[in-house]
């Protein structure tokens, strides 16, 4: 079995969790200037180990191992969201680096904007597998202020790079290890688990056309208030989407925007961000088919008119069977009766890589399930834990 330093791996995180440090999270947003530090440090220890660092024009950070193969891919993200945990995306980074310290034959990447701090999102992981086309970067902007995607890397000092893509047949599968961001595995006094598939996303906007006009002069009787009808319309989606959805469906409504948005003028218009996610793809069609019937059924009751407009659909990607089998050897032998399968409920980026090779991703437990908040956490026995399972399973797989 593979001797992983679990003492390195611990010390790194800890070290990296230095850098746009927040409280007990980390605030490093993608591109900013405590992002780049951080990939810097990160090409450092690349180096340190061996590997042949980079950075491509899209952030992409890589480590080349520099022995024959057969070769694995293992990595995350390393930006974080807004004033965010420490270890979501991070932790699997730092385990690949722990994986190739141990001498075991992996490429090593963090893949730029997992979080969707610009608009697509995903803009790593879909760079380096050639689905990112420079039109959509001349498209894309800072979902928060606006700048635009070019300037960001320009700023960061990544315009003119060129863009990594991975090398065909290189890999024989790539591995993710990642915070559950969920109670499962705690609630059940568990300490791995085992990732069965991952979830598509599927991302909407809603528009409501109404009329803006004075709060005080205009009766009720006459309003067509933009606002109310979106409440309404969302009220519907969650009266109805319990009947169609799957036992591990979500759907949420992150953004809903008033025009003018002034406390004495009714809303003329409303734009609601929604999403669902599901593993089935029956399912999330069952899902859309419902939110269109209702926005139907709110044009026919309503003063104000309804439209959706696709914003992205993503497709749920099943884990490899050879990887699986690697995994629950491993966990087992670690960690025996501690561990299940179970989906991931959040995207990730193997769901990109997975259009490409095998992939498999492993889940640690999170402390009262909390992510994209600067008080995630988990058990620093779990860390070790999970990241001797990770390296065991990647030895089977390897030898599979």
């Amino acid at each position: 079995m593979v001797s992983i330093d679990t003492g390195r791996f611990l010390a790194d995180l800890h070290e990296l969790r230095q850098i746009g440090a927040y409280k007990t999270g980390v605030h490093r947003p993608t591109y900013s200037p405590q992002d780049m530090e951080s990939r810097r440090w990160l090409m450092d220890r690349m180096a340190e180990i061996g590997l042949n660092p980079s950075i491509d024009g899209i952030g992409n950070v890589y480590g080349r191992h520099q022995g024959p193969g057969p070769h694995l891919l293992a990595g995350s993200h390393i930006e974080s969201q807004n004033y965010a945990g420490w270890l979501d995306g991070a932790l699997g980074v730092v385990s690949a680096l722990a994986l190739a310290r141990a001498g075991l034959p992996v490429d090593v990447c963090a893949y730029a904007d997992e979080e969707g701090h610009f608009e697509g999102g995903f803009l790593g992981s879909r760079s380096i597998i050639g689905d990112l086309s420079e039109e959509e970067i001349d498209r894309s902007h800072n979902r928060t202020d606006g700048t635009p995607l070019r300037q960001a890397l320009a700023d960061a000092g990544l315009a003119g790079k060129p863009r990594m893509t991975l090398e065909p047949g290189r890999h024989k599968g790539a591995f993710e290890m990642h915070i559950e961001q969920g109670t499962q595995l705690e609630k059940a006094n568990l300490r791995a688990g085992v990732v069965t598939g991952i979830v598509a996303i599927w991302q909407y906007r809603i528009w409501i056309d109404g009329q803006q006009d004075h709060a005080g002069g205009t009766t009720m009787d006459e309003r067509r208030d933009a606002g109310l009808t979106a409440i309404r319309l969302l009220s519907a989606v969650d009266r109805e989407f319990p009947r169609v959805c799957g036992p591990r469906s979500t759907w949420t409504t992150g953004r809903i925007t008033l025009d003018p948005g002034a406390p004495s003028i009714i809303p003329g218009q409303a734009m609601i961000l929604f999403q669902f996610r599901d593993i089935d793809m029956t399912v999330l069609e069952r899902m859309e088919t419902t939110l269109r019937a209702l926005v139907q059924e709110s044009n026919r009751n309503e003063r104000c008119k309804a439209r959706v407009e696709t914003v992205s659909r993503s497709t749920p990607i099943a884990c490899d069977p050879t990887m699986l089998a690697a995994l629950d050897a491993a966990a087992e032998a670690c960690a025996p009766s501690l561990w299940q399968r179970m989906p991931s409920g959040a995207g990730h980026d193997s769901q990109y890589l997975g259009r490409l090779m095998p992939v498999a991703m492993l889940f640690t437990p999170s402390i009262g399930g909390v992510s994209h908040h600067w008080s995630e956490d988990t058990r620093e026995e779990d860390l070790a834990l999970c990241c001797d399972i990770l390296g065991d399973a990647a030895e089977r797989f390897l030898q599979a």
